[in-house]
């Protein structure tokens, strides 16, 4: 059997990847030292790492737009964050970037989501507002530094400087407090950026594919669109007759769309921009993702379309209600009486403090132990 050495999987990087993209052998490294592995570069071990974590398989009960209880076929974040995984893969191919390095971030950017979904990281924002608030990006990198408790010789997941840096830096405002230790006057790398398109193209496409499926979006309005016209001429005239078929035909049509654009404008832009190394990625003035002015139009259609028609549907909106309520009743019930927490929440209190904790506590929460733990903090008639 041959064994695979560090210096053999730096060559191999050398091979493949693009000039400009990131390299696991010129990591900044991990906070905690660790000895390299034969024969897996660094960025796959973080992506191992992740996977084999516990927030990472609570994702499976964590709402995307639909509560899990509302049927086993809508999205929960974790397939979410597969299908955020798949595009991100596949554009890092298209360009030769980093797959490991996109996959770890990709599969890590939404570990700090509260349950219920942005209704849940609202409502935690609102009552820490006097504590530096809640933000689901610094949540995410919380866990993989301190929260996730696997190894002996530290704390969290200790990952690379840079998956952690794609973490905080995904759809986040670099004023971000957590942002300190990661060079917030750079761009992060193109694996990083993509990651924010990838993750608008998984959820914009997958929430129109559920809208459809739940009945709460009219498709006499869909067909309207810009992008499900673009689409659908693509089919030309070979429409399905079945109605389901035809629209997964659309949809999928509509990401291949998304996805081939945002190839070809980022590369047009490392052309225009005469991007050469990884450093003029960090050094550049503005991010090198985005799509071309028509798509991003249709694009931004679409994103208004669902904000209008399914987010602030009456039926979403009743459920939001709900769901804020069991997170302030949780908040307001363990920051009274800290001694409803379990054992090891009360003694991190004692460092951490005890609104932190309380955070922390309900943010790893998925959407049905929320609920039960609200039943038994809150219904007599419930065994606690």
């Amino acid at each position: 059997m041959i064994k695979i050495n560090h210096s053999h999987l730096q060559k191999v990087e050398d091979a493949i990847l693009a000039p400009y993209a990131a390299r696991s052998s010129s990591s900044r490294g991990r906070k905690y030292p660790e000895e390299p592995h034969p024969y897996r570069s660094e960025f796959q071990r973080d992506r191992e790492r992740i996977i084999h974590s516990r927030a990472f398989r609570r994702l499976e009960y964590k709402t995307q737009v639909f509560i899990n209880h509302e049927g086993d076929h809508y999205r929960t974040r974790l397939t979410h964050t597969i299908e955020v995984s798949q595009i991100a893969r596949t554009i890092a191919r298209a360009l030769r970037l980093n797959e490991d390095l996109a996959e770890s971030i990709s599969l890590a950017h939404d570990l700090g989501h509260t349950p219920f979904g942005h209704a849940g990281e609202h409502e935690l924002n609102v009552l820490l507002r006097d504590h530096g608030g809640f933000e689901h990006n610094r949540q995410s990198l919380r866990i993989v530094e301190k929260l996730e408790n696997r190894y002996n010789d530290f704390s969290g997941l200790n990952l690379t400087w840079e998956t952690r840096e794609g973490i905080i830096k995904h759809s986040s405002p670099y004023d971000n407090p957590g942002i300190a230790d990661y060079t917030p006057d750079e761009q992060p790398s193109l694996e990083a950026q993509l990651i924010d398109i990838a993750d608008e193209i998984a959820y914009n496409n997958h929430d129109l594919d559920d809208g459809i499926a739940s009945g709460l979006l009219n498709m006499d309005d869909i067909e309207k669109l810009k992008i499900w016209n673009m689409a659908r001429k693509e089919l030309g005239g070979d429409i399905p007759e079945n109605r389901k078929i035809m629209t997964r035909e659309i949809i999928k049509r509509i990401i291949n769309l998304l996805v081939t654009d945002l190839i070809d404008t980022i590369t047009g832009r490392i052309d225009r921009m005469s991007i050469k190394t990884y450093e003029d990625i960090r050094a550049a003035g503005t991010r090198l993702t985005g799509f071309s002015s028509d798509v991003e139009d249709a694009n931004m259609e679409l994103k208004i379309f669902l904000r209008e028609k399914l987010y602030q549907h009456y039926r979403v909106a009743r459920m939001t209600v709900k769901a804020q309520r069991v997170i302030r009743d949780l908040f307001s019930i363990y920051t009274g009486h800290p001694d409803t927490l379990p054992g090891g929440y009360q003694k991190r209190s004692e460092k951490d403090g005890i609104m932190l904790t309380a955070a922390d506590y309900i943010a790893g929460m998925t959407d049905r132990y929320a609920l039960e733990e609200h039943k038994k903090l809150t219904d007599p008639m419930i065994r606690v």
